[in-house]
């Protein structure tokens, strides 16, 4: 690998996660609704809390932006190692990226190196590395919490049936292929607490009615 490769990567990773770290759910709710999500609901700074806690339009707020920083880290990280000159790092600078900003999100530097578990963000990276599994997930997803009213359960299955997908639907693409099973796993870790509680029926639920539903524990995004 040559040094200005080298250079390009580092310089695309570190630009991932700065922009992955990017609280978005603090923002929202401090600056247009004067609420500091880490002392409502359950205090997590990720969309589904904001959106229990604050309601559907901030909620939808704060996860769209926090897709919109994985997207934006890979298209950054395809900008400085473009395709053209380095066709095979290309493909890996963007998973890469992806995972850096999932790591800014989960592990923020502006709030004390906290923050959600990166859902949303990965969704946003992955609209962009692999846009029709996506799509497919997001339908799935959709359905899953539309039905069963937890959107753990709805991150937990589409962490399952991801990786297969992809393999499916992109058999040539090593660098997502690999990133995506890695990820799947850290999705699923990170959410074995929520499994513990939707075993024993004690899962949040979110409300479709009102804002301030949520009731006391850890959140998904």
């Amino acid at each position: 690998m040559d040094a200005l490769l080298t250079l390009r990567i580092v310089a695309a990773l570190v630009a991932a996660y700065f922009i992955g770290a990017i609280p978005w759910a603090l923002i929202v709710g401090k600056r247009f609704y004067g609420i500091d999500p880490r002392t409502v609901g359950s205090g997590n700074l990720g969309a589904t809390n904001v959106f229990r806690a604050l309601g559907a339009r901030a909620g939808a707020a704060t996860l769209l932006l926090d897709a919109a920083k994985g997207a934006v880290a890979v298209v950054v990280a395809w900008l400085l190692v473009p395709e053209a000159m380095y066709p095979v790092a290309h493909g890996w600078a963007g998973v890469s990226a992806m995972l850096a900003a999932v790591m800014g999100h989960s592990y923020s530097p502006y709030i004390g190196f906290k923050g959600g578990k990166g859902v949303a963000t990965s969704a946003g990276a992955l609209f962009v590395l692999t846009p029709l599994a996506a799509l497919l997930e997001l339908l799935i997803f959709i359905g899953v919490v539309s039905v069963s009213r937890m959107v753990s359960l709805g991150s937990i299955i589409i962490a399952v049936i991801y990786p297969p997908l992809v393999f499916w639907l992109y058999p040539d693409d090593t660098p997502v292929q690999v990133v995506v099973t890695v990820l799947a796993v850290l999705v699923l870790w990170r959410h074995r607490s929520n499994m513990v509680r939707i075993v024993r029926g004690e899962e949040n639920r979110i409300s479709w009615s009102r804002k301030g539903s949520a009731t006391k524990g850890k959140d998904v995004s």
